[in-house]
C-alpha cells in the first residue's frame, strides 16, 4: 500500500511539474513573441500564413526583414522572366534575325541550359554587362521616392499606382510577391526536368 501511495504522489508531483513548465518563460515562447512583429506584413497570407521553417527571422529587427524581402522580390522578378522567357522559346517563339554577324540566328539557338553554349562569347558579354548595367544604376531606388522595400518607380513609372487605395496596393504586392515566388519554385522545376528529360505539359519535350 505504501509502495502505491508513493507512487501516486510522484506522478501527481510529475504532473505538476510538467503544468507548471507549460506556463514559464521558454526561449521559443520569446522567438514566437518576437517574430509576432512580422505576422502581419504582405506575404503572410494565406494558406501558410507567416511561415520561416529556416528561422531566418529569428531576432530578426526591421532592417533585417525589409534586406529579406527586398532580396526575394529581386529573385521573384527575375524568375518571372526566366520561366516566361523558358515557355515562350520551347513554343517556338524567338525573335527575328540574327544574334551576330556570323549569320547564328535567334531561332538557332536551343532552349535552357544549352543556349549557354550556343550564344557566341560577345553575346554572353553583353548580357552580363546589361544585367549588371540594370543592377547598379536602375533596378534601385535612385531617387529616395520608395513607398516601400523593392519599389523602384523612381518618379519616372506609374501605371496609375498612386491613384490605387491603399487596400489595393497592398492586395497587387500580395500577387507580386506571390507569383514571384511561384515562378522560382517554376523556373526550379524547369531546370531539374531539363537535366531529367521527357515531357511536360504545355512546356513540351525537355
Amino acid at each position: 500500500i505504501l509502495t502505491n501511495i508513493f507512487k501516486m504522489k510522484l506522478a501527481l508531483a510529475t504532473l505538476l511539474a510538467t503544468s507548471v513548465a507549460a506556463f514559464a518563460p521558454s526561449k521559443v515562447a520569446q522567438s514566437t513573441t518576437a517574430l509576432k512583429a512580422f505576422e502581419s506584413e504582405i506575404g503572410a497570407q494565406a494558406p501558410l500564413g507567416f511561415w520561416d521553417p529556416l528561422g531566418l527571422l529569428d531576432d530578426a529587427d526591421q532592417e533585417r526583414f525589409d534586406r529579406l524581402r527586398y532580396v526575394e522580390l529581386k529573385h521573384g522578378r527575375i524568375a518571372q522572366l526566366a520561366f516566361l522567357g523558358n515557355i515562350i522559346n520551347r513554343a517556338g517563339v524567338h525573335l527575328p534575325g540574327d544574334i551576330d554577324y556570323s549569320g547564328t540566328s535567334f531561332e538557332s539557338i536551343p532552349s535552357g541550359w544549352a543556349a549557354i553554349g550556343a550564344i557566341p562569347g560577345a553575346g554572353l558579354a553583353q548580357i552580363f554587362l546589361f544585367v549588371g548595367f540594370l543592377e547598379l544604376g536602375v533596378m534601385k531606388d535612385v531617387t529616395g521616392e520608395a513607398e516601400f522595400v523593392g519599389d523602384f518607380r523612381n518618379g519616372a513609372i506609374d501605371f496609375g499606382w498612386d491613384s490605387f487605395d491603399e487596400e489595393t496596393k497592398a492586395s497587387k504586392r500580395g500577387i507580386e510577391l506571390n507569383n514571384g515566388r511561384a515562378a522560382m519554385m517554376g523556373i526550379l522545376g524547369l531546370m531539374v526536368h531539363e537535366q531529367l528529360g521527357g515531357t511536360l505539359p504545355i512546356v513540351g519535350e525537355m
